[in-house]
């Protein structure tokens, strides 16, 4: 399965569904099922700003606790989308090209990315934590064998 690995806290905020965009510098035109991996390393400040620290801790987390070094949950990658301003508005949203409408980006969730004009917004749906499974990140997208991790689950059932 595709995997990207997210630094913490953003992984665990994809995970509990409250965070619907990865930005990124770069374009995918991967779409499909992605695997989300929680890199070993917790920015502890960013957990400790707000709205981040309400929401893990509405949740049950903080940056003492959040998994590491494991994939978190699973998603669909449904598109790759162009950050930009809104004509008009003057609002952060993201396209997938000019003559689509934008969506617009709003909330928390301006605060659980990074958007600048020029990125990339991940869009994910159909996110579902799993119990955290071990595994070593790497950079890019890049291939999880989750069959392994299914068999070895069912084999120790």
């Amino acid at each position: 399965m595709k995997t990207i690995t997210i630094h913490q806290p953003w992984a665990t905020l994809i995970a509990l569904g409250e965070k619907r965009f990865e930005t990124r510098g770069w374009a995918t035109k991967y779409r499909g099922p992605l695997a989300i991996h929680a890199a070993k390393k917790v920015d502890k400040e960013a957990c400790y700003r707000e709205p981040i620290w309400s929401v893990l801790s509405k949740h049950g987390y903080s940056a003492d606790n959040l998994p590491t070094g494991a994939v978190v949950a699973t998603a669909k990658l449904e598109d790759c989308l162009q950050i930009s301003i809104a004509p008009g508005t003057g609002e952060v949203a993201a396209w997938r090209d000019a003559d689509d409408a934008a969506i617009p980006i709003k909330g928390n969730e301006l605060s659980f990315g990074w958007f600048e004009r020029g990125r990339f917004a991940w869009q994910m749906v159909d996110v579902k934590p799993i119990a955290p499974v071990p595994v070593n990140g790497r950079q890019g997208l890049w291939n999880w064998d989750c069959d392994k991790y299914h068999n070895e689950k069912t084999d120790n059932e």
